[in-house]
């Protein structure tokens, strides 16, 4: 499979609106990051994790001209706010596009875009075209590849999926992964988590708290995601231990399994 970082950065993108910050004012491409999302493909299936506020960029940047199924990972507008933007594949295919997502996320999609679900009247405009399916705990599989969810918490109580693929994870928004979800992510070769600063946050890891789950699943290689722009990447990079690494947007990653 191949696993492509389509954006790595925090709710607000890097740079910010209204700031003059380091890496908001940094000529380094590694510090332009687009809101996070993730491409996943094999020979015959390809899925998008999350249609990202800056989907159509995305898409466009990395020439996906079909899409099998999005996967989303929770509700928060940053992971839902392009999903207007499935219309052209309904456009290429001729048929609706699978979603995939906890009831939650799938109810808030509803209430947000409620023209695509047939709850406000047509203006004769063209809208998404979507076929729901619930996650739950439960492995699935979509076309040629399995996904193993990864329940989550995002903050206090709000449930949050990760994925793993074979062989590579995606955990991202998260502050804690319970015990009987870290033991879905042993034997790992890459896990991409959540870090997002040094600093304390309510709702995401820190980089120090996701470099204890790197020590605890030991994966080969462990990859900084959804990052905010008080990290530099020239200057905070070399602050990580060997193994890890952040995010950049357009980063590959190849697995045999």
């Amino acid at each position: 499979m191949r696993f492509t970082i389509l954006g790595s950065g925090t709710s607000t993108g890097v740079p910010s609106v209204a700031c003059e910050c380091a890496t908001c004012t940094s000529t380094d491409p590694r510090d332009t990051r687009l809101r996070t999302s993730l491409l996943v493909q094999d020979d015959t299936t390809t899925l998008v994790v999350d249609t990202s506020s800056d989907f159509r960029q995305q898409m466009l940047q990395h020439k996906v001209l079909e899409i099998d199924a999005v996967l989303f990972t929770h509700h928060h507008f940053d992971h839902i706010g392009g999903f207007d933007d499935i219309r052209p594949y309904n456009f290429r295919s001729g048929r609706p596009l699978p979603i995939y997502g906890m009831q939650e996320t799938l109810d808030v999609l509803r209430s947000t875009f409620p023209y695509a679900f047939g709850d406000v009247v047509s203006t004769g405009a063209s809208v998404p075209s979507i076929e729901q399916h619930i996650i739950t705990d439960d492995p699935f599989s979509i076309g040629t590849i399995p996904i193993v969810p990864i329940p989550m918490l995002h903050g206090a109580s709000m449930k949050v999926y990760g994925y793993r693929f074979g062989d590579v994870a995606y955990c991202t928004d998260t502050n804690h992964i319970p015990v009987h979800a870290l033991d879905r992510l042993q034997g790992l070769d890459t896990l991409i988590i959540d870090g997002l600063r040094w600093e304390e946050h309510p709702t995401h890891f820190t980089i120090d708290q996701a470099l204890e789950i790197v020590n605890h699943l030991k994966p080969r290689r462990a990859i900084l995601t959804h990052i905010a722009h008080q990290i530099l990447h020239a200057r905070d990079m070399q602050r990580l231990p060997d193994g890890v690494e952040f995010a950049i947007d357009g980063m590959v990653v190849n697995t045999t399994s």
